[in-house]
Formats: C-alpha cells, sequence, structure tokens
C-alpha cells in the first residue's frame, strides 16, 4: 500500500493525491456511516463507539432498569401478528388487549432497538388505563422483513398499515393513538402528513428528530466529530440507493405542519442523541392541538423513569381531551 502511494504521489503530484486520497477517505466513510444508519445488520463498531453516537453512557442504571422491564413485556402473553406493508414488507407486530378497553395504542419503537426495550416500563401504565396495544416491530429490524430502516420515511406508511389492522380487528369503534420513542416518535409524526382513518385521536412523540437529515448531521458532527459537509451528499445519494427515497422526501415539521391530529411532545433536556431543541422546532410547526413536555434532567428516551408522575398526569390528560375525537 505505501509503494502504491508513493507512486501516486510521484506520478500526479502531491496536490492530487492528496485530493484522491480525500475522495477516497470520503467514500468509505459515507459507505459506513450509512451502513451503520440504514442496514439490518451494522457494520462491526466497538460499543464504546455506540455509547458515543447514542450517548447511552450516562444514566446505566436507568438502562439496566429498562431492560429488564422489557424482559418482563417481552414474556406475557400476546398475540404475535404478521401483516404485509403497502410496498409488500412483512412486519410483525406483538397484540396485547384488555377487556373493555377504552382505546388502543400503537407503539413504534426507536433505531436499532426494540418494542420490549423501548416500551417495557410505560406497559403496565398503559393496560391499567384501558388501552389495548399494538407493539410493532419497525422494518428491518427485529421479525420484520426489509434489509433497511429509512428514518421514519418509509416506516410512516407502516403505522398506517397498523392503524387499518386495528382497526379492521376492533371494527374501528375506538380512539386509537400513534405512540413512538426516537425514530418511532418521528415515525409517528410523519406518518401525521398522511391521510389517516378518523379515529387516529392523537399523537404522542417522545424524544423525535426533526429529519433524517438533521440527525444524520447532528450525529455525524456532534458526536463523531466527522464533516458532514465532506460526505453529507454522498451519504444521501447512497441511501436512496437502499431505500429508495430521498433523504428529504419529508420531515416531521412538513407533516405537522399539514396536520390537525393532537400531539404531545416529549423531550429530555439531557438528551445526548436528538436535542430538544428539535423537538421544539417540531412543536413550534405543529398546525393541530399540541402539549409538551420537557423533563429536566432526562436523557434519550428516559422521561418516563425520571419523571413518571408528571409523565403518566400529561398522557391522561392528553387522553381526557382528545378521545371524544371519535364520536365528533
Amino acid at each position: 500500500m505505501e509503494k502504491k502511494m508513493k507512486r501516486l504521489i510521484i506520478g500526479s503530484g502531491v496536490l492530487a493525491a492528496t485530493v484522491a486520497l480525500t475522495e477516497t477517505a470520503r467514500q468509505m466513510v459515507a459507505g459506513y456511516f450509512v451502513k451503520l444508519a440504514l442496514d439490518r445488520k451494522a457494520p462491526p463498531y466497538p460499543a464504546a463507539a455506540e455509547r458515543k453516537v447514542t450517548g447511552s453512557d450516562s444514566k446505566q442504571g436507568l438502562l439496566c432498569t429498562a431492560n429488564e422491564a422489557g424482559k418482563r413485556l417481552a414474556a406475557k402473553a400476546h398475540e404475535t401478528v404478521r401483516i404485509k406493508s403497502s410496498d409488500g414488507v412483512s412486519l410483525t407486530g406483538h397484540w396485547m388487549p384488555v377487556e373493555a378497553p377504552r382505546r388502543i395504542v400503537i407503539a413504534m419503537h426507536g433505531w436499532r432497538s426494540s418494542w420490549e426495550r423501548d416500551f417495557g416500563m410505560i406497559a403496565d401504565f398503559l393496560w391499567e388505563n384501558g388501552c389495548s396495544v399494538l407493539f410493532a416491530e419497525q422494518r428491518g429490524q427485529g421479525s420484520s422483513g426489509g434489509a433497511y430502516m429509512s428514518f421514519g420515511l418509509t416506516e410512516r406508511h407502516d403505522c398506517r398499515d397498523w392503524v387499518n389492522w386495528v382497526n379492521e380487528k376492533t371494527d374501528g369503534e375506538y380512539p386509537v393513538y400513534l405512540c413512538g420513542i426516537s425514530m418511532g416518535a418521528s415515525t409517528v409524526l410523519m406518518a401525521a402528513g398522511l391521510e389517516l382513518p378518523r379515529n387516529v385521536c392523537g399523537i404522542v412523540a417522545d424524544c423525535g428528530f426533526t429529519s433524517p437529515t438533521a440527525i444524520w448531521k447532528h450525529v455525524a458532527q456532534k458526536r463523531l466529530h466527522l464533516s458532514y459537509r465532506s460526505c453529507g451528499a454522498l451519504a444521501g445519494r447512497l441511501a436512496k440507493k437502499k431505500i429508495k427515497v430521498k433523504m428529504d422526501e419529508t420531515s416531521c415539521p412538513e407533516a405537522l405542519s399539514k396536520t390537525k391530529i393532537p400531539v404531545l411532545f416529549v423531550h429530555g433536556t439531557d438528551d445526548l442523541f436528538v436535542p430538544v431543541e428539535m423537538t421544539y422546532e417540531n412543536y413550534k410547526a405543529c398546525a393541530g392541538p399540541k402539549h409538551l413536555l420537557v423533563v429536566p434532567g432526562a436523557g434519550h428516551g428516559m422521561s418516563y423513569m425520571v419523571a413518571k408522575e408528571e409523565y403518566e398526569a400529561a398522557v391522561k390528560a392528553f387522553w381526557a381531551g382528545f378521545d371524544k375525537r371519535i364520536l365528533s
């Protein structure tokens, strides 16, 4: 390799060699970044790198508690459901109904996470308050099909497919709420820009980002200390080849500016993965009824554990305010 580079430098001049090296490095970085972001099977990277990207090295005790709650949720008796998405991908969900339900919650988990991990802590609260829950597995993850994730761009359509499924299951008799954490939050927020059944009465979005491009740029520059300017456009082109959708196809603010569906926004101030400012931006863009809960000291996806009473009170007030929309 050293001999090859030496010949390149001598034959083409130092400047040309430097440009070639920069281009090679740019392509390698962009390719790796896109694989890490989208591919079902992530490229090899150390655990320390994951902690650097997500900021999950903080509050390890809370993470352990969430993992244990997830194990209990996964072990609970439920119906495993499989449907075909509107573009033909096999999707898996976990249906956990309650007797005499008052509403239905469709729960969408986050990036490289799982349904049980993200909702293990809050599941009991949902059931105790009359919610039948469909825990979806996002495409490109878990037991669902698909080779890639798309940061909500295609998953938003999957969310609508799940709404149609629960309405067929329950004859559309109940208020439906879309609930998501992290990428799942952005998924349900982008779904707000679609034509949804009239019984979708609200959305609860916990620590969602504004757009795929915005979160990619934030992670590259703030967490990995990479120049997104040098590889962002290339990463976008590589991503489109994989998911067949432009990374700027839509965004949460764009979808929210067109919706009248009520939204409860939740975010922790100490989120190192998705900055709280992104929720402020989403909140500002929302054209429908909206409520905001910001939890001081909460990291990414940790707001419920840090401020359980405030979180539950906000959600119950949200339900009380908008369950009736199904009747109007």
